[in-house]
């Protein structure tokens, strides 16, 4: 007995010392340390020592050959070999689409740019997924599907020239850039809205946001072919990807789009996009389980790192989550939102950390957004050390009425976003946003502070912030909510009141600090729902209460 007790003690010894060694040796194993979540380590993929130079296949770096089949034949030599390592040396690398095999890492050497072709007819329509809809695309510049060890990784470029393939609206960039593009062809639409081919325009007639819901003959879908933008780096149920030191830019609709994928680092990457860009998003993690985003820059058109699982029906279908997602030490300038969680979620979302980021510049900061017919659950999301600077709407955000504008747009539009209202069967159409948990967030001028704004039959449920200081122009603002909990956080306005609650149900704070400005009221709560909202730390005679609502439901601690 005391031989078999002394084995089994050996045996753990053994794994534990061998758990440890790994984690010593794992370049990613800080990640890892307080992990809210189980999550397995994610490793870089391993390549064969084989090495090609795309140059040896007739490939020239002149900015006018183009190289599509030196790409072509280099990837088919290696992949013969087994897999290795495609070397692109320095250079201007003109091409059509790259199409990756297994095993392969694509290394874009110091000074090397690969420029992706203008020529639509170089990019067939696919059979693909966009905006969470099964669809047809064009073929992206850089695509592979069910593969195995891939990779991206150097010192150059990356540019999809998007500027052949986007739309463009007036009141996004200056009158000069707007005459310049407008003369150089194109077509017009009500004014304001440019499409660089006939085509483009009518497919953008006849969509639902970007992609086309009708059945439609092979010729019809032709005829509008230079409308369906593709993204620019397309995996799709790939296994081991890997992102490193290079600069994505310049593409023609979302920019890096792995979709349901497992096992994707992407570690120091520079992602931009002109900030006019129409989808001009960064990074689209769409229906991938266990990944990693660091130490990466993105200045965007769009969302910038944005979480995503399928729209809708076909969502719902293929039930596929982004689940065990680390992001840490990211920076992002321009953007629609610095960290977004949706609108295509209906697969669901669950077991994200995010820590350790900038958001410079974005429209929001942290952006939550979905609508009725999505359904889908958002859940487990822990972010912490979030710091914000001249954000142009809100700091932290819940948007159940997202309508396909950005927070901006909206703004400038002078649309008024629904709050409360009458309440919806609840079904599995209805979106579902839970068990969120932020603390250690500071942002200094933003417009709004926050605004969390559920369904009346679907609040957003068990949100907490911990330790959070906002400075901005309003408050917080918080509709059809419940189980809210905050603990010491700072708000600031410089009008209005710093705290906002309408048909809000158990919102407890403790220590809620707060300065006064010339309208004296430090709260303003409204509604008929209201339930057990806990205030502390707000004097009551600074609270004005709305007459419809149950007094007895505010209590002050």
């Amino acid at each position: 007995m005391q031989k078999i007790n002394f084995l089994v003690l050996f045996a753990l010894l053994l794994t534990y010392g061998c758990n440890a060694q790994q984690s010593q040796n794992y370049k990613y194993a800080y990640l890892y340390e307080d992990l809210p979540f189980e999550m397995p380590y994610v490793h870089v993929p391993v390549f064969p020592d084989n090495q090609v130079n795309v140059a040896d296949f007739g490939g020239n770096p002149n900015g006018i050959a183009l190289n599509t089949e030196a790409f072509e034949k280099a990837m088919e030599a290696l992949s013969q070999k087994g897999g290795g390592t495609l070397v692109v040396p320095k250079g201007v690398w003109f091409s059509g689409p790259i199409v990756f095999r297994s095993n392969i890492n694509m290394h874009l050497e110091k000074g090397a740019l690969i420029l992706f072709s203008p020529d639509f007819d170089l990019y067939p329509l696919v059979e693909t997924i966009f905006e969470g809809l099964d669809t047809r695309r064009c073929q992206s510049p850089i695509s592979g599907r069910n593969l195995e060890n891939i990779a991206i990784t150097g010192q150059g470029s990356i540019n999809g020239y998007g500027e052949a393939w986007r739309p463009l609206k007036k009141e996004k960039v200056t009158e000069r850039q707007w005459k310049q593009v407008v003369t150089s062809g194109g077509f017009v639409h009500n004014g304001n809205y440019w499409f660089p081919t006939e085509g483009s325009l009518k497919g953008y007639l006849m969509s639902d946001m970007n992609v086309p819901r009708q059945d439609m003959t092979e010729e019809q879908w032709l005829e509008i072919k230079d409308f369906l933008r593709p993204v620019m780096v397309s995996f799709i149920e790939c296994k081991n990807v890997y992102l490193q030191g290079v600069l994505f830019e310049n593409s023609p609709a979302w920019n890096i789009h792995p979709l349901m994928c497992e096992n994707v680092i992407i570690d120091g990457v520079y992602v931009k996009n002109p900030n006019y860009s129409q989808n001009g998003d960064g990074i689209d993690l769409e229906s991938c389980i266990n990944s990693i985003i660091v130490n990466s820059i993105f200045d965007v058109g769009d969302d910038a790192i944005c979480i995503k699982s399928g729209k809708d029906e076909d969502g719902r279908r293929r039930a596929r989550p982004t689940e065990n997602l680390i992001v840490d030490n990211c920076k992002v300038f321009h953007g629609h939102g610095g960290f977004i969680v949706g609108s295509e979620m209906s697969g669901g979302v669950k077991n994200i950390s995010v820590k350790n980021c900038q958001f410079l510049g974005t429209d929001v900061g942290l952006r939550f957004k979905s609508t009725r017919g999505r359904g889908g659950v958002v859940e487990n999301i822990y972010i912490s050390d979030i710091y914000m600077y001249n954000i142009v709407t809100e700091s932290f955000l819940f948007d159940l009425y997202y309508g396909g504008k950005s927070a901006s747009e909206s703004l400038a539009d002078g649309d008024t976003t629904p709050t409360g209202g009458q309440a919806f069967p609840v079904n599995e159409e209805t979106p579902v946003f839970r068990n969120i948990y932020v603390k250690n967030l500071v942002s200094r001028n933003a417009r709004r502070a926050m605004f969390f704004n559920g369904l009346p039959e679907m609040n957003i449920e068990n949100i907490n912030l911990e330790n959070a200081f906002i400075t901005a122009r309003y408050g917080a603002e918080f509709s059809e909510s419940k189980d809210i909990t905050f603990k010491d956080v700072t708000v600031i306005p410089e009008e209005g009141s710093a705290y906002l609650f309408n048909n809000v149900k158990n919102f407890r704070s403790e220590n809620l600090v707060f300065e006064l400005n010339e309208s004296g009221k430090v709260a303003r709560i409204t509604g008929s729902k209201n339930a057990g909202i806990y205030l502390s730390g707000l004097p009551e005679n600074r609270i004005e209460i709305a007459s419809e609502v149950d007094k007895s439901e505010i209590k002050y601690q």
